[in-house]
Order: C-alpha cells, then sequence, then structure tokens
C-alpha cells in the first residue's frame, strides 16, 4: 500500500486499485504545490469540519465522484454542497469495497454545529491504519488495537490544537503499532514541532519506529 502525503493532515492511501483521500487541505496549504482539482481518489475521509481539515473536499468529492465518509454533521455538509457521502458516527464501523472504517474519539472542535471531531480505523490494503485525527492523549486509545495490530498510526504531533511530542509518544505506547507517522505539524508557527525529535524520542522511550514522511513523497507501507 503506498501513502503520500501533503503536510499538514493531509494524506492519501492506496491500495493499487483505491485511493482515498485524508483531510484534503491543499487550498492554503503552505507545504504543497498540488493543484486540488488534479487529485484523484474514490474516497475522501473528513475527521472533522475545520478549513484546515475539510479543505477542498467539496471540489475533489465532486471532481471525481468520491464518496465522502465522516460524522453525520460533516457528511451533510458535504452534501449540501452537493457531494455523495456516507454517514457514520463515533464507534460506528462501515464496510466498503476496499475495506471498513471504524470511528474514533478525537477530542476537539467539530467545526460543524452540533457535531463530533473524529478519527478512524481503517482496513485497507491488507493493512490496518488508526488515523487520530485532531486529538489530545485519551486513555481510551488502549483500545484501538483490541480487534487486531495496528500496523500504521498517524498521529499529530504539532501541540497547541491536539497532542504534542510527548502526549504523541504516549498514546503510541498504548496503541502500540508497528509504524508510527507524525502529522499536524508546522504548517504555522503555532504548531512548530520537529518530527525527527519526536522520531527519536518515541525509539528511545518505548522502541516504536516512526517514519517522516517528506511533503509530497510517496512512500510504500
Amino acid at each position: 500500500m503506498k501513502c503520500t502525503y501533503y503536510g499538514h493532515s493531509c494524506f492519501s492511501l492506496s491500495d493499487g486499485t483505491t485511493t482515498v483521500q485524508f483531510d484534503p487541505f491543499f487550498t492554503d496549504n503552505r507545504w504543497t504545490h498540488v493543484d486540488p482539482a488534479t487529485v484523484q481518489c474514490q474516497y475522501i475521509f473528513l475527521s472533522h469540519g475545520h478549513d484546515d481539515h475539510y479543505g477542498d473536499a467539496d471540489l475533489i468529492a465532486k471532481h471525481n465522484d468520491a464518496l465522502v465518509i465522516s460524522t453525520a454533521e460533516v457528511s451533510r455538509k458535504a452534501m449540501a454542497a452537493g457531494c455523495k457521502a456516507h454517514t457514520m458516527h463515533i464507534g460506528g464501523t462501515a464496510r466498503f469495497p476496499f475495506g471498513s472504517v471504524c470511528l474514533t474519539p478525537a477530542l476537539h472542535g467539530a467545526g460543524v454545529p452540533g457535531g463530533l471531531a473524529c478519527g478512524c480505523i481503517m482496513e485497507i490494503g491488507g493493512k490496518r491504519i488508526y488515523y487520530a485525527g485532531d486529538t489530545g492523549l485519551y486513555s481510551d486509545m488502549k483500545l484501538h488495537s483490541r480487534f487486531g495490530p495496528i500496523d500504521v498510526a498517524f498521529l499529530p504531533i504539532g501541540d497547541n490544537f491536539t497532542m504534542g511530542p510527548e502526549d504523541a509518544a504516549l498514546a503510541a505506547s498504548w496503541i502500540q503499532p508497528k509504524l508510527v507517522i507524525p502529522i499536524h505539524y508546522n504548517t504555522w508557527p503555532i504548531i512548530e514541532s520537529d518530527p525527527y525529535g519526536f522520531a527519536e524520542l518515541l525509539k528511545q522511550k518505548y522502541d516504536i519506529p516512526a517514519q517522516v514522511i517528506q511533503v509530497e513523497d510517496t512512500v510504500e507501507l
């Protein structure tokens, strides 16, 4: 399975047949020069409705006839814009042709009235992926591997709005993924963080490897 990172919390996963775009923040994302009109995918996962996560979802979804997957409130925002959407909520699991999505809690604002932010555990390409979304540390992260080992965890490390490096490392120690990919850092000065320092902390303190993906690079997971 391939992962392409576009900076902030914007990345895609592709199993060779299906591409899922996560939190498609391209316009105003200082790290990428990718034109959102050129992004190709069959699904879009939205963790919440803040502009730096919802981003260009409407344009990309309609251009690709892609299905938006999110909480009911965020999905309704997408549907109001003319997009197709599958509505879910925290704790629920849905199956799709590529695998499955289970919505997990995220301690963060939703960016839409009455909603909740979320993360997800996604099964795609024979891998079990945990995308934390924008969240602070919470002890129920210890339960995320109860259905099987997490292959890759995408964890925010930028602090201020989400977990910082210490809390993200502790979260990883609870989740016990095979690999951690740090996200949601350095987009603005208020979330400056050293991903390589985080990777070293994680390895030394908990013996869990991390991989820092350069912006617009594609790696095999």
